[in-house]
C-alpha cells in the first residue's frame, strides 16, 4: 500500500459530489488512464472511467458522470452499474464489472493506493474523446 502523501493525494472528501463523480487521471508507465470516483453513503470507490461494452466510451466526459438511483449510467448505452460494486446490471454489458482502482480516505482527504498506478491530475488526461469521433481520419495527413 502507498504511503499517504502528497503524491498520492487525489482530492479532499467534501469535494467529490454528493450525486455525480470526481474524475482524475493515473499514469501506467507512459500509459495514462482517467478514473473516477463515486460517494457512497459511507465511503468512496473508484473505478476505471469507461464503459466495458465499449472501452473508448468515458462514463465521465469531464462534467461528472450521470448517477441515478445510486447507479452509474453510461450515457451511449444506457447501461447501469451499481456504485458500490460497479457490476452492470442493465443493459449490452450486464454482467461485466467496472475495473476498480484502489483509493482510501485519511484524514478528509482521498488518497490514491492502487498499486498499478500513480496519480498524475485531477481531471481528465488530455487525451482526445474517442467516443465522439470516428477511428480513422480522412485528411489524407
Amino acid at each position: 500500500m502507498c504511503s499517504m502523501d502528497e503524491d498520492s493525494r487525489i482530492v479532499a472528501l467534501d469535494e467529490v459530489p454528493d450525486d455525480g463523480t470526481f474524475l482524475f487521471t493515473v499514469r501506467d508507465g507512459f500509459d495514462t488512464k482517467e478514473a473516477i470516483i463515486v460517494e457512497l453513503s459511507d465511503a468512496v470507490v473508484a473505478f476505471e472511467n469507461y464503459c466495458p461494452h465499449w472501452t473508448d466510451v468515458r462514463l465521465d466526459k469531464g462534467s461528472g458522470a450521470t448517477v441515478r438511483n445510486g447507479e452509474l449510467v453510461c450515457e451511449k448505452h444506457g447501461a447501469t452499474f451499481e456504485s458500490e460494486s460497479g457490476l452492470c446490471n442493465y443493459g449490452p454489458c450486464e454482467g461485466a464489472v467496472l475495473e476498480e482502482v484502489a483509493i482510501t480516505t485519511e484524514d478528509g482527504d482521498v488518497y490514491l493506493t492502487d498499486e498499478r498506478y500513480e496519480f498524475e491530475n485531477q481531471g481528465p488526461s488530455g487525451n482526445h474523446d474517442l467516443s465522439s469521433r470516428g477511428r480513422i481520419g480522412f485528411s489524407g495527413n
